[in-house]
């Protein structure tokens, strides 16, 4: 197996909206999220938030303490959030405990001195584990949770192009975290739009891990702040950090899912302030 991973430094407004299209894709977008028997990670500086991905095919992959972090397990003080994007079961360990995930199954783990590794059931479909980690304080339960035990937000409309079920499944309503914030979103058919009116939350920064999209459609993420908006075009199973001056939209050629995580201050959900759709600019 191989590790890989690299350092994303926070960026100013001002700074920001200076940048062309190479340095923002550079800087905000993660590209190769799964390479077959590699883990790749990136240290994000916005809340110290790390984003990453491990493809196991026919080998046992180790999420290692990569140097930025100084410790000596991944975990030690850091909790981490973890969903199964791909067509085939995976199996999580914790030391002595294991966990299977399905197709948008997730798991959240705890802070704590311990070994994860991850493998696939079936090395011909293989999974594909998507994680998030953010620092934290205390120690709180590993616990897998399905769709079943989300909390479902159904949104928007068909005539809006923004038919959608919100589950909230990694969140303060259905187990404790210390920062940690994940849920996955799921556009119905005909639909494109997501996170529409737009918002920004400055206590918290985010990440979107856009998937389930056929491979020759794509994905507009719009980011920056209200007055100053930019975009990116992404394919399925790439990922984009979101500043927490920033908005956080798409639309798609195609009807998707996304994974969206939070870290930063609180665990607020609701916590978020609104902008019209006729202020963007």
């Amino acid at each position: 197996m191989k590790t890989n991973y690299c350092i994303r430094y926070a960026a100013h407004p001002e700074d920001a909206k200076h940048y062309d299209t190479q340095r923002l894709r550079r800087d905000f977008l993660i590209e190769n999220v799964f390479t077959p028997n590699e883990v790749n990670m990136v240290y994000s500086m916005y809340d110290r938030m790390v984003v990453g991905g491990a493809m196991p095919v026919g080998e046992v992959l180790t999420l290692v303490a990569i140097d930025p972090l100084k410790a000596p397990h991944f975990l030690t003080r850091r909790e981490l959030g973890i969903y199964n994007v791909g067509e085939g079961k995976g199996i999580v360990k914790v030391e002595d405990k294991q966990f299977e995930l399905d197709f948008k199954e997730a798991l959240y783990l705890g802070r704590g001195d311990r070994e994860v590794t991850f493998e696939s059931v079936d090395p011909q479909h293989p999974a594909k584990f998507y994680f998030l980690s953010a620092t934290a304080h205390t120690t709180y339960p590993d616990k897998k949770v399905t769709k079943q035990d989300a909390v479902v937000a159904h949104m928007g409309s068909l005539e809006m192009s923004n038919e959608r079920n919100i589950n909230k499944m990694l969140v303060n309503q259905v187990l404790p975290t210390c920062q940690l914030q994940m849920g996955m979103t799921e556009l119905a058919p005909g639909s494109v739009w997501n996170t529409m009116p737009a918002h920004v939350h400055s206590r918290r920064m985010e990440a979107y891990f856009y998937f389930d999209i056929p491979q020759d459609q794509a994905i507009c993420h719009f980011m920056g702040e209200v007055n100053e908006t930019r975009h990116i075009w992404m394919r399925g199973d790439q990922a984009v950090l979101s500043p927490e001056w920033s908005i956080h939209s798409a639309a798609a050629t195609h009807n998707y899912t996304f994974i969206w995580g939070m870290a930063g201050e609180n665990l607020d959900y609701g916590d978020q302030d609104f902008s019209l759709i006729t202020d963007l600019k």
